[in-house]
C-alpha cells in the first residue's frame, strides 16, 4: 500500500490502459481521480470529471476540480491520447495538428495545470504514456510514431526541468496493447484473425501487451518507493525494442 494518502490524476482513465491503472493506483492505497471525455465510463470507485485534453480551458476545469475533491495532487499519468495509420501522405495537415494537439500538447496542458499542486507535493511524479513507435520504425505509423517521439523529448525535458522542485517525470513505452483502439483497428481489418496474427508475431514474446502489464510500469514509475527514478523510458513491449530473436523452428 505505498500509495496510501497519495493522490493522483490518470487521463483516459475510462478504458484501457488507462482503466487498467486507476484499478491498480487504487488497490495500491491511492486516492484517484479519472479526467476523460466519458467520465461517466470509469472504473467504480473513482471521482470522475469530463476532460477535453485538446482544450486548455477544460483541462484546467478538470485539474482543479479534481484536485479539490482529492486535496491535492501527488501524481500525474497522461495516458489520453489518440491513434493514427498511414505514411506521411495518408493524413491532411488538419489530422496531423489535431493528433499533435491531443498527444503532444495534451500532456503538456495537464501537467501545466498541475504543477501548482505537484509542487505542494513530497511525493510528486508524472508519468506520460508513450510507446515503443518512439524509438522503432513502424510501417503506417507515421504521424502516430512522430507524436510519440516528440513525447519522449517531452518527458526528458520535463525531467530536466522540473528535478529540482522535487518532480520526477518519466514514461512508458508499450508495444503493441490489447487495447479498444487496436480492436477497432482489427475490426476493421479485411482479415481481423491475420492482422492480429501478425501483430502478435511482431513481438518477441509472441502475443499482445495486455492494459494491466502496462499498468504496472505505470505505478511503478509513478510510486513514491521509485523516488531515484526520473527521466526514463520504460519499454513494455515484449522485447520488441531491445530483442533479436531467431526464428522459431519447425521443431520448437
Amino acid at each position: 500500500m505505498e500509495f496510501a494518502g497519495i493522490k493522483a490524476i490518470v487521463t483516459g482513465g475510462a478504458s484501457g490502459i488507462g482503466a487498467a491503472t486507476v484499478k491498480l493506483l487504487q488497490e495500491r492505497g491511492a486516492d484517484v481521480a479519472v479526467l476523460d471525455l466519458n467520465p461517466d465510463q470509469a472504473p467504480a470507485g473513482v471521482k470522475a470529471f469530463h476532460c477535453d485534453v485538446s482544450s486548455d480551458a477544460s483541462v484546467r476545469r478538470a485539474v482543479e476540480e479534481a484536485a479539490e475533491q482529492l486535496g491535492g495532487i501527488d501524481v500525474v499519468v497522461n495516458n489520453a491520447g489518440v491513434g493514427a495509420q498511414g505514411t506521411i501522405e495518408a493524413n491532411d495537415d488538419d489530422e496531423w495538428h489535431r493528433v499533435f494537439d491531443v498527444n503532444v500538447l495534451g500532456m503538456v496542458r495537464v501537467s501545466r495545470a498541475a504543477l501548482p499542486h505537484l509542487r505542494r507535493s513530497s511525493h510528486a511524479a508524472i508519468v506520460n504514456t508513450c510507446s515503443v513507435a518512439a524509438t522503432a520504425g513502424l510501417p503506417q505509423r507515421a504521424l502516430y510514431s512522430a507524436t510519440k517521439g516528440a513525447v519522449l523529448s517531452l518527458t526528458l525535458a520535463m525531467a530536466a526541468d522540473h528535478l529540482q522542485e522535487g518532480i520526477r517525470v518519466n514514461c512508458v513505452n508499450p508495444g503493441t496493447a490489447d487495447t479498444p483502439w487496436i480492436g477497432r483497428l482489427l475490426a476493421s481489418a479485411p482479415d481481423p484473425a491475420a492482422e492480429r496474427a501478425a501483430l502478435e508475431a511482431r513481438q518477441p514474446h509472441g502475443r499482445l501487451v495486455s492494459p494491466e502489464e502496462v499498468a504496472g510500469a505505470v505505478v511503478y514509475l509513478a510510486s513514491p518507493l521509485s523516488g531515484s527514478t526520473t527521466g526514463v523510458d520504460l519499454a513494455v513491449d515484449g522485447g520488441m525494442q531491445a530483442l533479436r530473436l531467431r526464428p522459431r523452428s519447425a521443431a520448437s
